[in-house]
C-alpha cells in the first residue's frame, strides 16, 4: 500500500520561512517523478514545483521562482520544499504527489500523477 505523508505545514508571519517534507513509502520512489501542489481558499488546484526522478530537473510556477526549492532524498524517500520568502498569497493546503517517471522531466498537470497526500497546511499572515 502506498502512503504519501505531508508535514511541515504551519502559521507564518510573511516574510518567514517553512520547509515542508513528504515521507512515501510502498513504492520505488527513485522511479517516480515527485511535485508538489497547492489549493488556496476559492481557487483550483494548482502546481508549485515538480522534481524528476534524480533530482536533476525541476520546475517552478512562476509565482514561486526564486523563493522555493524543491529537493528529494531517494535514500531516504523524501520530498522536501523549501519556501522562503512567503506572502500572504502563498496561504493553501500543499499536497504532495508522486507519478511513474517517463523520461528526465518531471509533469506539472495533475493527471500524470497518481498517488497523493492529504495534504499540510500553509497559513501565512500579513
Amino acid at each position: 500500500q502506498v502512503q504519501v505523508v505531508e508535514s511541515g505545514g504551519d502559521l507564518v508571519q510573511a516574510g518567514g520561512s517553512l520547509n515542508l517534507s513528504c515521507i512515501v513509502s510502498g513504492l520505488d520512489f527513485d522511479d517516480y517523478a515527485m511535485a508538489w501542489f497547492r489549493r488556496s481558499p476559492g481557487k483550483e488546484r494548482e502546481v508549485v514545483s515538480c522534481t524528476s526522478w534524480s533530482g536533476a530537473w525541476s520546475f517552478y510556477a512562476d509565482s514561486v521562482k526564486g523563493r522555493f526549492t524543491i529537493s528529494r532524498d531517494n535514500a531516504k524517500n523524501t520530498l522536501y520544499l523549501q519556501m522562503n520568502s512567503l506572502k500572504p498569497e502563498d496561504t493553501a493546503t500543499y499536497y504532495c504527489v508522486a507519478g511513474e517517471s517517463n523520461g528526465r522531466e518531471c509533469g506539472e498537470y495533475e493527471y500524470e500523477y497518481t498517488y497523493w497526500g492529504q495534504g499540510t497546511q500553509v497559513t501565512v499572515s500579513s
